[in-house]
């Protein structure tokens, strides 16, 4: 049913810094296709308030969005939500804005209490967010205001499924983004699948709270059909595809990658416990390079079986099924593996603690990458919610407690509320064992990253993508002011997506951006780029950046070892 005119054009913007969740660029596709008019704003780096108000402001003028839809999908971003909420309506009273995503679909009731937000969407948001736009009264699956300005929670009576995601694919990549520094950000997302079956004590996500808040009863792959779109609409327009642990069979990929090259992209590759090795197989025939994270659920496997036995945790493999994969996967050159899990877990003592160690340390032999971290709180976890079960203590468990946090950390602090055990020894012998495995696993890391230059190392450009632009193309014409936007801009891009973007020509004087190498550093580093075009010494580029860009011998070595650090140059 519609009702008065569409609200269109529509502006989707994720709640944190970096760029936002896939989900927005699904939502886009959608809407597009539906006949509204749908932009992204998909990174974000504005770090104080002052910055997301002139973003905003910019914005708004230059987009003119009916309506503005405001993912917080993860929690530790609800601050900014409110945030992105309260500065549209000053900027724009008439603005419709929208929230959805997983956290503002948990924390519905608290949200619709906030009278800058007029709809909540509940799970999946395609269908609902294209009945508001069109005007649509009851909008399925929304918290909606009233005509007396009050929320109305209507029933969970639409859940996407297997069978009708068919409909559900990205596409108008070239009218999404606002930029091209935008639509360059984007990693590469694809969602072959929705959900999780499972329900591991320390995840928001887990299949109880998907059920209570999406409304959906257990997860599914969408249609291959669909999933292929996905590869085919981006496949040209990035360097890597990026997959979590929904279909992760060979089976399944390797017909939604049917018709598509793959052979120069990489991958980067998310699941819990262990792959199938015929998955392991296929990624490694179709993709250049691979990186597969493996998430065990923790480093201790008496820990790990303990909570798989009390139904607290999915299933994840046995320390011998790890390491066999790990071997097996050793004869693949361009596949790296990273192992993840989490410390601090319920029913810790020193013996599994010991078992923690021991097995990072094994891995690390194995030159395989450690992914570790805390005991971090969820909203709607079980080990969140009551962690007086587990003889623990949580430093957030309600809706302001979580707010109250988030709203007291200075810019660029990333840190979350933990959780920790009441036992204040047993605390302590947990930290110890945390702050050892992250000593291990960071000096493994810098030691794989470290290279031995000296003035003999021959180096080369391996920067695999170069493209030129203009300042208003890269930035967008919301960002870039008329008198620089027709300025070049070269960027670059490494081996491992990092991307350098450079404006020789616009003085910081005139415009400045902090995404930008401008001016004369800019220069000195296209310069330096320039010189390793083909394999040169060290100490020869040393000398000819003494000529062609004016430097001494110590900061042209430090512009070097920059770059080297960055994989834009690296051993021939």
């Amino acid at each position: 049913m519609r009702g008065g005119r569409d609200l269109s054009p529509v502006l989707l913007v994720g709640a944190g810094t970096g760029e936002a969740t896939c989900g927005i660029l699904y939502l886009a596709s959608y809407l597009r296709r539906g006949g509204i008019e749908a932009f992204v704003r998909l990174y974000d780096g504005d770090e104080t308030d002052a910055e997301v108000v002139r973003s905003f402001e910019s914005l708004v003028t230059r987009v003119r969005p009916k309506l503005v839809g405001i993912s917080l999908k993860w929690f530790h971003h609800v601050d900014r939500a409110l945030l992105i909420a309260r500065t549209l309506r000053e900027i724009d009273p008439s603005i419709r804005i929208v929230v959805g995503g997983n956290s503002a679909s948990y924390w519905w009731r608290e949200l619709s209490t906030v009278d800058c937000i007029d709809h909540i969407v509940l799970g999946d948001g395609e269908k609902p967010l294209l009945a508001i736009c069109q005007g649509d009264p009851t909008p399925p699956n929304c918290v909606s205001r009233n005509a007396e300005g009050k929320p109305r929670r209507l029933p969970l009576a639409y859940v996407q499924g297997a069978n009708n995601t068919e409909d559900i694919y990205y596409s108008h990549f070239n009218e999404l983004f606002l930029s091209q520094m935008d639509r360059n950000s984007f990693s590469g997302w694809v969602a072959p699948g929705k959900g999780c079956g499972e329900n591991c004590l320390y995840c928001g996500g887990a299949r109880g709270n998907q059920k209570a808040a999406f409304g959906r009863a257990k997860p599914f792959l969408r249609s291959e059909e669909s999933v292929r779109r996905d590869h085919q609409e981006i496949a040209g327009r990035t360097w890597q595809m990026r997959y979590d642990f929904a279909g992760s069979t060979a089976e399944f990929l390797g017909s939604t990658w049917a018709g598509v090259d793959l052979s120069r992209h990489c991958c980067t590759y998310f699941l819990w416990g262990v792959p199938k090795l015929e998955l392991v197989e296929a990624l490694a025939r179709t993709f250049q390079r691979i990186y597969m994270v493996l998430d065990i659920g923790c480093f201790s496997e008496q820990q790990r079986l303990e909570q798989m036995g009390k139904g607290l945790l999915k299933p994840c493999a046995k320390d011998q099924e790890l390491l066999e994969v790990i071997e097996a996967s050793r004869r693949h050159p361009n596949l790296e593996i990273e192992i993840s899990g989490i410390g601090g877990l319920p029913f810790a003592s020193q013996a599994t603690l010991a078992e923690e160690v021991r097995l990072v340390e094994r891995i690390i032999d194995l030159d395989c990458v450690i992914g570790y971290q805390r005991l971090e709180a969820q909203p709607g976890a079980l080990v969140t919610e009551h962690p007086a079960r587990f003889d623990m203590v949580s430093e957030a468990r309600t809706f302001t407690e979580f707010l109250d946090y988030f709203e007291r950390r200075e810019p660029g602090d990333v840190s979350v509320p933990m959780i920790r055990f009441k036992d204040t020894a047993l605390e302590a012998a947990v930290q110890r064992t945390s702050d050892r495995v992250d000593a291990l696993a960071w000096k493994h890391r810098d030691a794989r990253k470290h290279l031995d230059i000296n003035g003999r190392t021959r180096l080369l450009n391996t920067a695999p993508s170069k493209q030129q632009f203009t300042l208003g193309d890269w930035l967008g014409a919301h960002r870039a002011p008329a008198k620089v936007s027709q300025e070049p801009v070269t960027v670059m891009r490494s081996v491992d997506g990092i991307t350098l973007s450079c404006a020789p020509s616009v003085s910081p004087r005139k415009f400045s951006d902090p995404t930008l190498a401008q001016g004369q550093d800019g220069a000195i580093l296209l310069a330096a780029l320039a010189t390793f075009e083909r394999p040169t010494t060290v100490s020869s580029a040393v000398t000819q950046l003494g000529t062609k860009a004016r430097l001494d011998p110590h900061s042209a070595r430090e512009v070097i070892d920059h770059l080297v650090e960055g994989r834009f140059l690296q051993p021939a």
